[in-house]
């Protein structure tokens, strides 16, 4: 009975210890990036190591927003990820809302079958039919239709979602609003939905997340510099004559910066769309 209190002070402190490591793992990245991109190139390339600068300077983030024309691209990327993560989001909810409500059980895990399938196909298979049927519509090089590939990606796993969150309304509101007068589109815009609300949410998250950090597909589809999205960019100060580490560290701040606006802003309804989006087998 004694070793009891000591056994579980061991477990609790080993538990402590590796959530200690995992945040330091997971923090320090961030905190070198942070550093860096308010270093000086001296500082950068000095040795030993400088783990914080000496006089931080903000000329790195000068220079982006300077002659490396980075507001054009956060532009872009914005743009972009705003256009497909609503695009997205308003095709998957119907769809979502359709796979809830089949009411033969073996032909909803048939479609739900398929959509998972369409989540294993990896995305470097599509790139070249996908890129050729675009140039050859003359619609290469164009910010709308690099949103429109991105919004299409997202239905897939959008409509999984959705559908997880609508199982959880009952069916009973549903066919009063039908009662009461109201289409089965109706019914979803003006009573489903907003019972759903952090389901939403948590939707457009994960979209805005997957399209804002997307690289490959933007490299194949677009072709001019004034055009380029974030990632992009940020990939173009990678190059054969070097790495600009201070402009790149400054670039790759600014562009979490959204990301991390996002999740502290919907961070309660994110947490609740996910705990409540669970399928029902």
């Amino acid at each position: 009975m004694k070793k009891r209190p000591l056994a579980r002070w061991s477990l609790g402190l080993g538990r402590a210890c590796a959530l200690a490591v995992f945040i330091a793992a997971a923090v320090f990245p961030l905190a070198w990036i942070i550093a860096t991109s308010l270093k000086d190139q001296k500082e950068i390339y000095a040795f030993p190591l400088r783990y914080w600068p000496a006089s931080p300077t903000f000329d790195s983030y000068r220079k982006l927003f300077g002659f490396a024309e980075f507001r054009t691209y956060f532009l872009n990327s914005l743009g972009v990820t705003l256009a497909a993560s609503f695009g997205g989001l308003l095709v998957s909810l119907p769809a979502g809302f359709a796979l809830s409500r089949i009411p033969s059980e073996g032909l909803r895990k048939k479609n739900l079958l398929l959509l998972y399938f369409t989540q294993m196909i990896p995305g470097f298979m599509l790139m070249t039919p996908l890129y050729r049927g675009i140039a050859r519509l003359g619609l290469a090089d164009n910010l709308a239709v690099l949103a429109i590939v991105y919004a299409a990606m997202t239905v897939a796993f959008g409509a999984i979602m959705a559908k997880g969150f609508f199982d959880r309304v009952p069916p009973s509101i549903e066919e009063a609003a039908l009662i009461d007068g109201c289409s089965p589109l109706s019914a979803l815009a003006r009573v489903i939905l907003p019972l759903s609300l952090p389901g939403l949410f948590a939707i457009f998250s994960f979209n805005f997340l997957n399209t804002w950090n997307e690289l490959f597909l933007a490299v194949v589809l677009l072709s001019s510099e004034r055009k380029m999205t974030v990632p992009v960019a940020l990939n173009s100060f990678i190059s054969k004559a070097g790495v600009s580490w201070d402009i790149l560290s400054a670039g790759i701040v600014v562009a979490l910066l959204p990301t991390i606006l996002l999740f502290a802003l919907g961070r309660k309804y994110i947490i609740e769309g996910l705990t409540e989006g669970g399928t029902k087998g």
